[in-house]
Formats: C-alpha cells, structure tokens, sequence
C-alpha cells in the first residue's frame, strides 16, 4: 500500500524526500486532476491532503472521507497553520476516544 501526497511545493517536496509519490496543487483544476491520479492508483491506499487544497474539492475529498473504504483521506496543515475555526486533529482524536492525549 502506497501513500500519495497533494499539497503546496513544501508539502510535496518534504513528503517526497522521504519517498512518497505526490502532486503539487496551487488551484481547484490541479487539485481535481491529482486527486484522481491518486484514486485511479489502485496501489494507493492513504492519500494525504493539506486542509487548503482539500477546501478546493471539499465534496470530492468528502465523499471518501464520509463513504469509501479506500483509500483513506488524510489532512494535514501547511507551512501556514490549521485554517481557523477548523479542530485539529489531535482535538478530533482527543473527541473520538474520549481522552486527552
């Protein structure tokens, strides 16, 4: 199973330095066309996506997250920080079990 990574270039680059396979998405057209590239990946099964990129396909990102079983939707911050108002992860995970981490 692979992981693939859309983001902006430091997203992209920092996660391909350590291997993985991922596009670069400064607009709502690049950020459709990599979200497919990863999903017609069948080798594919984490796609990490940094929140900003998500919010330009939010229903398509959506979907997988709220429906699908592969691959697993993953979104992380940028270089620029959590969008505000938006909990963070270790805040959804902290809600999910019930205990502070």
């Amino acid at each position: 199973m692979k992981y693939f990574i859309i983001g902006d270039e430091d997203a992209v680059l920092g996660f391909g330095m350590v291997g993985v396979k991922g596009r670069v998405a400064v607009n709502q057209k690049q950020a459709e066309e990599a979200f497919k590239e990863a999903l017609a990946d069948g080798s594919v099964g984490i796609v990490i996506i940094t929140e900003r990129i998500a919010e330009l396909i939010r229903p398509q990102v959506d979907r997988f997250i709220f429906s699908e079983k592969f691959p697993l939707i993953v979104e992380i911050t940028d270089r620029k920080g959590p969008i505000e108002g938006k909990p963070s992860l270790r805040k959804m995970v902290n809600d999910a079990i019930g205990i502070t981490l």
